[in-house]
């Protein structure tokens, strides 16, 4: 440390600092201003004037005993030799470098100026004790600092970087979609009832309000090696595989182990039991599916710049929307004539396809990305139980930063909307189609009217279809013309910056920010949501579902991407202060480098304030699931109500109650919109803010405004600073 570096130099017998000698110490300043160094003594707070006294005195020492001044090592110098003074080890070992550099004109005094360059002076003297290392000036100051303290997860990356990255979300929605268009066909062939089958479908709301929140905490505390998504990733894939095909042969499963004991596979008992296993089942994968969901979104914050997380999290919905139309295609084509070798029937080949696609990805996405190594984050909070896991929740939900509150209360007004459309458009297609054949002929036998509605679905399936290729679409252009608002600088500075203009840029257009775009979606999405009341036939039913794809490509881009700039750019920027004060103990002996009020607090203690006050990306993602799944079961509740009240017997025409549950969602949307309207459209610190975080903030005791007298170096929790565009100076936005 440097502190014990300065005390083994005063301690030797002609370096002893005395309270005698402090004002002589102080007057050796003037030495060092002499020396070309004055501006650095001015900006030393006066706290430090103990270490300068100290270089005061080895330069006062220098200038005595070194007639010829050699190259700024006066310690070591062989002349030390003459006053009868027997050298160190270490000062011989300086000695003889110094001589070995030497020319053959050593001995004749030359003036130098004070502005040459100091390189030649301090090449051939690292073994100076009086020195610092190469990386160091003469006086401390680290050489390239902008380079070598360049954050590698901070630097843009590339396309090919950004589709590995988010790559694992497109195979978990492959495995999402397989469960959502067959799951309830399969359970339904099962033998399970109708009624039954909304509590079925609650597991999916229920276990991503209550785990994803778990999974990101447990995350934010993992401390391995190879990283603290990474786990959650593997562990939750390899789960979710197990859960597909446990599901698709969970009948001949229960019946293999109950047929052990004598049972009959086609006895009631047996079926009961099989219906029984089937929905833990699903409740299992759900819980697995939301695992990996948690560790793959806040993989993508981590790893991914916080100046493109409005790339990768576009990328992310480009994934979805592949995977979706990759998922319902599969359910299209008769698959058993082709991979029969992977099941006898649909959803069983299907479950293995999700469980290939899904397996390859994860394993792609964590192998090829790497993913910084938590234990640089200092130890983890020590294990908590359920109770205080929950009171931590909710007491990170009350500090949350304003932004991602706000984009919270969007998702959970808009949910509410969304989930009619995603559960029940088939329904509302099938509805649409089936009802000139009931009105021609009402006296329909079961059996016609199953095999009626079985054609009504799959015509609702092609709409979904048809959702997906459009949000693909609006995913994949959309961007090209949306001004990347949360996205136009890196958060540190960095070399790679351009002022040219390529022809994608020119694509943009002026004004249309992601939250405008998003704003626009929702008000589009309530007017088609509303229409659904009104439209009867199949062709206009499925263009407003198409159009609602829009809708639904930026619900899956602009949270993520506003909430994962937000998270990521806090993040880099503590990183970046903790990386400058570990740097401020590590600085050699000769610099005046500065101490932190604390005295000797050790670098890790330092950190441990930051850490506990602002919450990880693990939490924030959770708490954003949260709003995103607990609507997700109001709405669940409340269409079953008005189900109960509008809902007609199956086989007779006039029912119109989707259309009325759609309806009210569009209402949602709009309350959603309004809360779009709060959000900041750009909340990225100013330079000066950025200057101050990277260039650490170790003098914040001596409460110096800043040059253009706001306190734009406050970043307290509750604090927002806005673009100095505006000319306007930070201001608290905390909701009251």
């Amino acid at each position: 440390m440097p502190t014990e570096m300065l005390r083994e130099l005063v301690m030797q017998p002609r370096l002893q600092l005395h309270l005698a000698d402090a004002h002589e110490s102080l007057q050796g300043c003037s030495s060092i201003a002499a020396a070309g160094h004055g501006p650095l003594v001015k900006l030393l707070p006066i706290r430090r004037l103990h270490i300068i006294a100290i270089a005061a005195l080895l330069l006062k020492h220098r200038r005595v005993n070194a007639p010829a001044p050699p190259p700024i090592m006066t310690a070591s110098s062989p002349h030390d030799a003459d006053q009868g003074e027997t050298p160190s080890p270490h000062q011989q070992h300086g000695a003889s470098s110094a001589s070995a550099s030497q020319t053959p004109d050593a001995s004749t005094p030359r003036n130098r100026s004070v502005d040459e360059p100091r390189e030649r002076e301090t090449a051939n003297n690292e073994q100076s004790p009086l020195l610092p290392p190469a990386d160091y000036d003469a006086f401390g100051a680290r050489l390239g600092r902008e380079d070598s303290h360049v954050d590698e997860s901070q630097t843009t990356k590339s396309l090919w970087y950004l589709t590995v990255l988010t790559i694992g979300i497109g195979g978990l929605q492959i495995a999402w979609s397989v469960e959502l268009s067959n799951g309830s066909p399969y359970l339904l062939s099962l033998g399970l009832s109708k009624s039954l089958m909304a509590l079925v479908w609650i597991a999916g709301p229920l276990t991503g309000t209550l785990v994803q929140p778990y999974v990101g905490m447990l995350s934010d505390s993992c401390r391995l090696s190879w990283g603290k998504r990474k786990p959650f990733m593997l562990g939750g894939a390899a789960a979710t595989i197990v859960g597909l095909l446990f599901l698709a042969w969970t009948k001949e499963i229960v019946g293999g182990v109950l047929g052990i004991f004598g049972a009959d596979p086609q006895s009631h008992g047996v079926k009961v039991t099989v219906i029984v296993t089937a929905v833990i089942g699903v409740y299992l994968l759900d819980f697995a599916i939301n695992t990996v969901q948690a560790a793959l979104r806040t993989f993508i914050v981590d790893c991914g710049p916080a100046h493109q997380q409005e790339a990768a999290n576009s990328m992310a919905s480009r994934m979805t929307g592949i995977g979706n139309i990759i998922g319902y295609i599969a359910g299209y084509v008769n698959l058993t004539t082709s991979f029969w070798f992977l099941g006898d029937t649909q959803f069983k080949i299907l479950c293995a396809v999700a469980s290939i696609a899904l397996g390859s990805t994860v394993v792609l996405s964590a192998a090829l990305i790497k993913e910084r190594d938590p234990r640089l984050d200092g130890p983890p909070k020590k294990k908590q139980s359920i109770f205080i896991f929950f009171f931590t929740l909710f007491k990170s939900i009350k500090r949350l930063p304003p932004q991602i509150k706000r984009v919270c209360q969007v998702q959970f007004f808009g949910w509410v909307g969304f989930f009619p459309l995603l559960f029940y458009t088939s329904s509302y297609i099938g509805e649409i189609y089936v009802q000139p054949f009931l009105e021609e002929n009402p006296h329909m036998s079961p059996e016609e009217i199953d095999k009626l509605y079985e054609h009504a679905t799959r015509i609702g399936s092609f709409a979904l279809l048809i959702n997906s290729i459009v949000s693909l679409l609006t995913n994949v252009f959309l961007p090209f013309f949306v001004a990347p608002t949360y996205d136009s600088h890196p958060v540190l500075n960095s070399s790679e910056s351009s002022t040219k203009k390529s022809f994608l840029d020119r694509l943009r257009i002026p004004g249309l920010t992601l939250k405008r775009a998003w704003f626009g979606s929702l008000i589009l999405f309530a007017i088609v949501m509303v229409c659904t009341v009104f439209v009867r036939s199949v062709n206009a039913a499925t263009a407003l579902i198409g159009i609602a794809g829009i809708t639904w490509a930026i619900t899956l881009w602009a949270p993520f991407a506003i909430i994962s700039a937000e998270i990521s750019r806090r993040d880099a920027l503590a990183r970046s202060k903790r990386h400058h004060r570990n740097d401020n103990h590590d600085s050699p002996p000769t610099l005046p480098a500065p101490i932190p009020a604390t005295g000797n607090t050790s670098p890790m203690e330092l950190t441990e304030a930051p850490r506990e006050e602002v919450d990880q990306a693990g939490v924030i993602m959770g708490i954003h699931n949260m709003s995103v799944s607990a609507p997700q079961i109001i709405a669940n509740v409340g269409s079953s109500l008005i189900f109960k009240i509008w809902q007609k017997p199956r086989g007779t025409p006039g029912d119109h109650s989707i259309g009325i549950v759609l309806a009210l969602g569009g209402v949602f949307a709009l309350v959603a919109a309004f809360f779009v309207l709060r959000i900041k459209d750009d909340v990225s610190f100013p330079p000066e803010t950025l200057a101050d975080e990277e260039h650490g903030a170790d003098d914040q005791d001596d409460d110096e405004p800043s040059p253009n007298g706001d306190l734009s170096r406050s970043t307290k929790p509750g604090y927002s600073a806005v673009p100095t565009g505006d000319s306007e100076a930070p201001r608290e936005v905390e909701d009251s």
